[in-house]
């Protein structure tokens, strides 16, 4: 796919309405249902991000639970061996290496900001393993910021509705900036997620029972169900 125009006339509001009813029924996105069992912090949002990376959603609650039933704070958190995290986020894909991170992030959250985090997108981004989509989640979710969460299901679906045209994630998320309403930028996420997981499924999505079928371009569909 190349980038190009996206559609003028896309009606977000309506396409985006129509999604928030057919989700009900459907578990949300895991770090709005972290943020929803309590774990809302800057902190917490930021190391249940860095667990979830390339690991499957049905893993990353109980893993993230888990977690932060042993270590609920920074202090606590930084505390414990690198070894002894790493035994709490498996199965979490690379959770060798997100272990170390992780110790760190609550190193720095303890000694630096007293077990807080500043909502500060520069800071968030200078902590080890947090890129533009765990930053932009974990501030929207926990500080309100108008930022854009963009995973694999937020970009395959405003493309496949043509309301963007972007090669990649990090292109999608430039996009949607230009495009998308304030009002709208971290709830896409919360929508997306499991509206991608249940319906607009990246292999064969489920067109036939879509409530959005008639807005979308169905870019790149080539087998829908």
């Amino acid at each position: 796919m190349t980038d190009q125009t996206p559609r003028p006339d896309f009606p977000i509001d309506a396409v985006l309405g129509s999604v928030r009813a057919a989700v009900k029924p459907f578990p949300p996105a895991v770090m709005f249902e972290l943020a929803d069992r309590g774990f809302s912090s800057l902190f917490h949002q930021l190391i249940a991000c860095i667990v979830s990376v390339r690991t499957r959603e049905e893993e990353t609650l109980p893993i993230c639970l888990r977690l932060f039933g042993t270590a609920p704070d920074a202090a606590t958190l930084a505390a414990l061996a690198e070894s002894e995290i790493d035994r709490l986020i498996r199965p979490s894909t690379f959770h060798e290496q997100k272990a170390g991170r992780i110790r760190e992030i609550a190193r720095i959250a303890m000694t630096g900001y007293g077990d807080g985090m500043p909502c500060d997108r520069n800071v968030v981004m200078a902590l080890p393993g947090v890129g533009p989509k765990c930053a932009n989640l974990a501030l929207g979710i926990a500080c309100g910021l108008p930022l854009i969460g963009v995973d694999i299901h937020v970009h395959r679906i405003v493309n496949r509705w043509g309301y963007v045209r972007a090669s990649t994630p990090e292109r999608t998320l430039e996009a949607l900036g230009e495009v998308l309403p304030e009002r709208y930028r971290v709830e896409i996420n919360r929508l997306l997620v499991p509206f991608g997981k249940q319906v607009c499924t990246g292999a064969r999505p489920w067109c036939s029972r879509c409530p959005v079928r008639a807005e979308c371009w169905r870019v790149g569909v080539t087998e829908a169900r």
